[in-house]
């Protein structure tokens, strides 16, 4: 059976391999800090990240999500998509039975996932430390297309 090659722009998001402690704030819920934890790991060949978190909060769902490149064009096709996110998705699920599908790019230091959807459309972009041992996750949402809100904000902290 032949290996895909795998597309670059994953190169980008190896750093976050392993477990985190995650601390968000979230505008519906003032004053509280939602404790948590992340973990980030590679299905066997490196070609799919599966991200799953945990918070300490009932009104926050636990989740699951796997990010992958699509690979319609063959290895070729895989490795021309570069850092644009083109053909790369993350399909995201969670405990309150919450399914949603977001576009995803990455640069070095930067990770970006989006979604476009008429009264829902969000939008994130996750900095990555110098050393891998931080990220600053900003997320955004909009009801009408065109005015953005504030929505989580997160912290991750590698476990050693």
């Amino acid at each position: 059976m032949q290996q895909h090659t795998r597309n670059p722009l994953f190169d980008h998001l190896d750093v976050l391999a392993g477990a985190w402690e995650t601390e968000a704030t979230h505008p519906y819920l003032p004053n509280t800090v939602i404790r948590g934890r992340a973990t980030f790991e590679w299905l066997e060949g490196k070609h799919f990240l599966i991200w799953r978190a945990h918070y300490d909060h009932p009104d926050i769902p636990d989740s699951i999500a796997i990010l992958g490149c699509d690979d319609s064009d063959g290895a070729a096709g895989a490795a021309d998509t570069g850092n644009s996110g083109a053909g790369c998705a993350m399909h995201y699920f969670d405990s309150r039975g919450v399914s949603r599908v977001y576009r995803f790019s990455a640069e070095p230091g930067v990770w970006r996932f989006w979604r476009d959807w008429p009264g829902f459309s969000q939008r994130y972009v996750n900095t990555i430390g110098e050393d891998g041992s931080t990220i600053t996750g900003n997320g955004e949402l909009s009801r009408d297309g065109s005015t953005w809100e504030q929505d989580l904000r997160i912290a991750y902290k590698r476990v050693s």
